[in-house]
């Protein structure tokens, strides 16, 4: 035999050992003579990605047990003849419409991605609304004016405005910590309150009591400063995050605007 011939005849034999070995390769396990194929535990360490876990080993190890754990639950579903119930035809019918959906919306993210431009703009926006002067004030609730009138004449008289908003206030939340209400934009309190309040100077409090529909507060001006925002930095992945649902959003209306249906949605344009 020549050396040739002998060179062939072992290329042919590892060939037939190798191929086995790759095909194993890319198999998980093997299940009642039925292949593990390992893309089944990418796909699932994808969804896990997509929900924002981490890829560990512990993670992968989990996906390996559950697609080998599937594999052995599905196949005993066969062998009960549970495929051809209608049952679990309607269920996969649903099932393949949830894949399909999110596997669209998924491409449209993709192709539509938020840019630093929509990204810049929005944040520019937002930062306008945010601008002003911010408050920081105090106050006490109580149900009554005159209630409200004998309070103000103590504090007027001497009485310390924490400690009074501590044992009187309604307002639970600031009432423990003396009536304070932090820093806050006008526009985050009911008008009345808001009104007195921006009509105040520091250091100064209320001389009659101000009714609202939560009833008679005392107000104390305690400072001002204008409103700060974030730099674009700190806050732009959640600018990203919301500008792509709005995409979303209306990619998926206008979707159902240009489709012909007889059904009638509610509170639909």
């Amino acid at each position: 035999m020549t050396a040739s011939i002998r060179i062939a005849r072992l290329a042919l034999i590892a060939g037939f050992v190798l191929a086995p070995l790759a095909a194993s390769a890319q198999n998980v396990a093997v299940v009642n003579g039925k292949p593990v194929p390992k893309a089944r535990v990418d796909v699932l360490l994808t969804q896990a990605a997509r929900g924002g876990q981490p890829r560990t080993p512990e993670l992968e190890q989990r996906a390996r047990e559950e697609v080998v754990l599937r594999e052995i639950f599905a196949q005993e579903a066969e062998k009960r003849g549970i495929p051809a119930s209608a049952d679990y035809k309607q269920q996969m019918d649903l099932v393949r419409q949830t894949v399909l959906i999110r596997e669209l919306f998924e491409d449209f993210k993709r192709k539509n991605p938020v840019t630093d431009a929509e990204a810049k703009a929005e944040y520019e926006t937002l930062k306008t609304q945010a601008s002003g002067t911010e408050y920081h004030a105090r106050h006490i609730l109580v149900e009554s004016e005159d209630e409200a009138k004998k309070l103000i004449a103590q504090i007027k008289g001497g009485a310390k405005f924490e400690e009074l908003a501590k044992k009187s206030s309604k307002d639970a939340g600031s009432g423990a910590n003396g009536g304070d209400l932090d820093f806050a934009k006008p526009d985050a309190y009911v008008p009345e309150f808001s009104k007195a309040m921006v009509a105040l100077k520091k250091g100064e409090m209320t001389d009659t009591p101000v009714k609202s529909q939560f009833g008679f507060h005392i107000i104390r001006l305690d400072d001002t400063r204008e409103a700060k925002f974030p730099d674009f930095a700190a806050v732009k992945p959640q600018i990203e995050q919301r500008l792509a649902q709005v995409k979303l959003q209306k990619y998926q209306e206008d979707l159902r605007k240009a489709a012909k249906t007889d059904f009638k949605f509610p509170n639909a344009q």
